[in-house]
């Protein structure tokens, strides 16, 4: 007997599966708002050196018009613009005469701080702690600070939830985000932000990886696609209100705070989580799995097969090894065809990762409005999801995730040659990009979470989002490689999704398949479509 043969007497996706799915969808809400939020708190306004306290003794100077004090005070650069580090060592009254040689005028660096333009930003990073000039670039860290703390988070989280649990480990995910969250915008320094958005995105990368895979063990197999999707939208409905909430809010404060508030409902909905029927009866915890099914048969109605439901009937569900055993994330690499497997997944996902990320950090590069090209590349990405929902079933895995990537590298490539004054164009190829990207980004998490077996999905999952969280930290770095050649970062993202499509087409298909419960389900079955049983027989077996 297979747990999918309980799941089908129990119906797999009754209202306790749809109870599960919606808080999963309510805590999953400000995740991306996390993860996107360094795109708009550490933008640099237009800055010039503060004058007005260094010639507070200039009688002349104090009777000038704002204007005139930046004109006589501060340099321009090559290119007409204001100085943004730069004054003069004294006031330059000759220019307000329309003589406009500053040869020999004395430059030095900023003395009394910058004046920050405000017009659009309240506050960023950059303002709040002079982020500019010789410590420019510090508030652009942070992002990779944050998701380095993302990618540790990963594989703690992975490997504890399949030691302890998926129910608790959320909880532990819950409380901190939302600790971190609020000291983070509450922080006194910079040192502390950078701190508490490390830990910050440490506990939320355990929200993201431990519903996933809680949501795809309580399902049917008919239903896992469409909780896929569901999760996925969670993501961009997020990301919608995201453009919005981030439009309202200018103040970097409150903008960490407003993100971070939602948190407060998924710890409250928690006491309604079940823990996983599956990891319980994988970890010989029958007398749990039994309480957590029959509270699953009384809410869907299926009470006349609660009785059959018994500790020993359990027992045969997961046979083939010990129960008792502790797995780590040594057994990914231990046995030939799960270490293949790994490596494979991992590597499909840093390409779409890589690709994904590489398009939404660079909102601000297609010369467009911020907010706007934030939310149009957030509401791309509800029509390629339904596009997904219907592929998975239609061509299935394999080629929803490998033509998905191919297509992302093409509107990337095609964007190295769309001239840059052409920025309207630029964005509708990019915001196509978008789309596929978030397709396989929606198809690589579900196929993921199929192709692991029950003792390992936690830690295979965490592995491959922190995988993914590497991909994510390199990519800022990767965009500042355009110093080098303006079109080398695109051509970067478009070669690993290249490779990214040609290693997902060497994944073996998992649609309408049993998941694997044990590691000797995967080994003792050839790899390639032998991989998985069919649903068909696997129910009969």
């Amino acid at each position: 007997m297979k747990f999918e043969n309980v799941l089908d007497d129990i119906n797999g996706f009754g209202r306790f599966q749809k109870m599960i799915i919606a808080i999963s969808f309510i805590s999953r809400f400000s995740m991306p708002c996390h993860f996107m939020l360094n795109n708009f708190i550490a933008v640099v306004p237009s800055h010039h050196c503060n004058l007005t306290a260094l010639y507070v003794d200039d009688w002349a100077f104090r009777n000038l018009t704002p204007e005139e004090q930046i004109t006589v005070g501060v340099p321009l650069r090559d290119d007409g613009k204001l100085s943004s580090c730069q004054m003069y060592e004294e006031p330059q009254y000759h220019l307000l005469l329309g003589d406009s040689n500053d040869t020999q005028a004395e430059k030095v660096p900023c003395q009394g701080g910058w004046v920050f333009d405000n017009s659009t930003f309240k506050s960023t990073l950059a303002s709040q702690w002079d982020l500019v000039c010789d410590q420019k670039g510090k508030d652009k860290q942070t992002g990779t600070i944050f998701f380095l703390g993302v990618m540790c988070g990963a594989m703690w989280f992975g490997s504890l939830s399949d030691r302890y649990g998926r129910r608790i480990m959320l909880l532990v995910s819950y409380v901190f985000a939302t600790l971190f969250g609020m000291g983070s915008a509450f922080s006194v320094n910079y040192v502390m932000f950078a701190v508490m958005r490390f830990f910050t995105g440490f506990s939320i990368t355990g929200i993201i990886i431990v519903t996933s895979v809680l949501n795809v063990e309580w399902v049917d197999i008919r239903h896992r696609k469409m909780v896929g999707v569901i999760d996925s939208l969670a993501w961009s409905f997020g990301n919608i209100s995201f453009a919005g909430i981030a439009y309202l809010v200018r103040s970097w404060r409150l903008l960490a705070f407003s993100v971070t508030a939602p948190l407060l409902v998924p710890i409250f909905t928690w006491r309604w989580v079940p823990e996983s029927a599956r990891w319980l009866i994988a970890n010989g915890k029958l007398e749990q799995a039994q309480t957590s099914l029959r509270l699953c048969a009384k809410m869907n109605q299926t009470e006349e097969f609660a009785e059959t439901l018994t500790p020993e009937a359990l027992s045969l569900v997961i046979k083939n090894e010990k129960k008792d055993r502790v797995y780590t994330y040594l057994d990914l690499v231990r046995t030939p065809v799960i270490r293949l497997l790994a490596l494979r997944t991992a590597i499909v996902w840093f390409s779409v990762a890589c690709c994904f990320y590489g398009i939404s950090f660079d909102i601000g590069g297609f010369g467009l409005n911020l907010y706007l090209t934030q939310l149009t590349f957030a509401l791309i990405e509800i029509p390629a999801k339904f596009i997904v929902y219907y592929l998975l079933d239609k061509i299935g895995r394999r080629k929803t995730l490998g033509g998905s990537l191919s297509f992302v590298g093409i509107c990337i490539l095609i964007n190295i040659f769309i001239p840059r004054e052409m920025a309207t164009l630029r964005t509708v190829v990019a915001v196509l990009g978008k789309g596929f990207s978030s397709a396989s980004f929606t198809t690589i998490v579900l196929y993921t979470s199929e192709l692991y077996p029950t003792v390992v999905r936690q830690n295979g999952m965490g592995f491959n989002s922190a995988i993914s969280r590497t991909a994510v930290a390199v990519t800022p770095i990767i965009l500042m490689l355009d110093d080098v050649w303006e079109s080398l970062p695109k051509v970067i993202f478009s070669s690993l999704a290249v490779v990214g499509s040609v290693v997902a087409w060497t994944l073996p298909e998992t649609r309408d398949r049993c998941l694997p419960e044990t590691i000797d389900d995967i080994e003792n079955r050839s790899s390639g479509e032998k991989l998985l049983l069919p649903s068909k027989q696997c129910l009969a077996n």
